[in-house]
Order: C-alpha cells, then structure tokens, then sequence
C-alpha cells in the first residue's frame, strides 16, 4: 500500500470503500478497494475469471492486517447509448459465463478517460447453474415466511405507464427496448445479448469488436 497516494475517496457503501489512487512509481492511475477480509471472497474469484473490456479489470489483491486492498484499472464520455450498449456487452459476457452481477447501479459503473464503461464491484456477484443445497425459510421453521397462495400476491400492484410520456426524450426504438427490460413476466424479459441486437443501438459506434458470447 505504501506504493500508492490516494488522490480522493470514489465511494462507500456495506461492503467497503473505493478511493481513486495513483501508482507512486509508475504514476498509473487506479481505484483502491478496502474490504473486510471475509466479506467478497467468491466476487473476487469470479472477476479473476472475467477478462473483458466492459468489466474492470483486477490487477492486484493487497492484503493488509484483516482487511484486502483491491487494485483496480483507471476509474474514472460517449453517450448514454453508448454506455448502455457497453454495459450490456459486459453483462452477455457475465451471463455467458454463468456469472450473475446482482448489484448494478450507478455507483458500479466505472469510466475511464477512453469513454469505456466498466462493470464493477462483484461483491454480491455469484456463479449460477452449479448444484447447490438451499435451505428455505420454511424448511427451517416449518411455516410458510409469506401465507399467501403466490409470491406475485405480495407484489403491490401499479398501473402501466405510459412510456412516451414517463420518458419523452426516447424515440420509438428506445420505449421499444425499454417496455421489453421491464417486462411484467421475466421469462419474456429480453436477455442482454438479444438487446445488443436491438435496433435502438443501430446508429451505436461500438468501442470494440464484436465479440462471440
């Protein structure tokens, strides 16, 4: 940690805190992550794993008494289309590899001084489609948490919107794209690979080459 000045403090949140920092003998420029040694273990795996322009890259893990310094690439603008086709490109990668995010907001979503957005902060992130054993709140206590004949009856019930006037600056394309990410039913919710084809991004200059997922 001696090796790096922290210029000024990014974020924090439950999980840690994010400062953007610079390399005293190389002068590069990264975001610092100070966790709790116990708390993101499996989200560190996982990036591990993600090697992808639109997913922050992890260059190093510092450990420090009981706390893990995470170094990150330059945190730090194209358009909001733009940085929403990144994010999904980021996203299809994750999902091809079997990894859910779990914690996307703005506070994740990192830019550097190139316009590339970068997905990070895995801590909540988990890999799916491995066997796992689950306990439920009713295997444990033997009564069900929520008494009602479905888990969509303790969903308060809104009126749709309507898109056009919710959002007046989309055009035709974006309500299009829009209306099918808030999908009522989330198995005809689009994925983020379908919505990269999606002609709303059709006049995007794409910051990298396509990519097979």
């Amino acid at each position: 940690m001696e090796n790096f000045q922290k210029v000024e403090k990014i974020g924090d949140g439950t999980y840690g805190v994010v400062y953007k920092a610079r390399n005293k003998l190389t002068g590069e420029v990264v975001a610092l992550k100070k966790i709790r040694l116990d708390t993101e273990t499996e989200g560190i795996s996982l990036l591990k794993e993600l090697n992808h322009p639109n997913i922050v890259k992890l260059l190093d893990v510092i450990h420090t008494e009981n706390k893990l310094d995470l170094k990150f690439l330059d945190a730090s603008a194209l358009t909001g289309i733009s940085y929403l086709f990144q994010l999904l490109q980021g996203l299809a990668f994750c999902h091809s590899h079997r990894v859910l995010h779990r914690d996307l907001k703005p506070q994740n979503l990192l830019i550097n001084t190139e316009g590339s957005i970068k997905l990070a902060d895995f801590g909540l992130a988990r890999a799916f489609g491995v066997p796992v054993r689950t306990y439920t709140h009713e295997t444990v206590t033997r009564r069900a948490l929520f008494p009602r004949d479905s888990e969509i009856d303790h969903v308060p019930k809104w009126a749709q919107q309507d898109f056009s006037k919710v959002v007046p600056p989309l055009d035709e394309d974006g309500r299009s794209l829009l209306s099918q990410m808030l999908h009522y039913d989330p198995n005809k919710r689009i994925s983020a690979k379908v919505a990269l084809a999606h002609p709303f991004f059709q006049d995007v200059t794409k910051p990298v080459p396509h990519l097979r997922l």
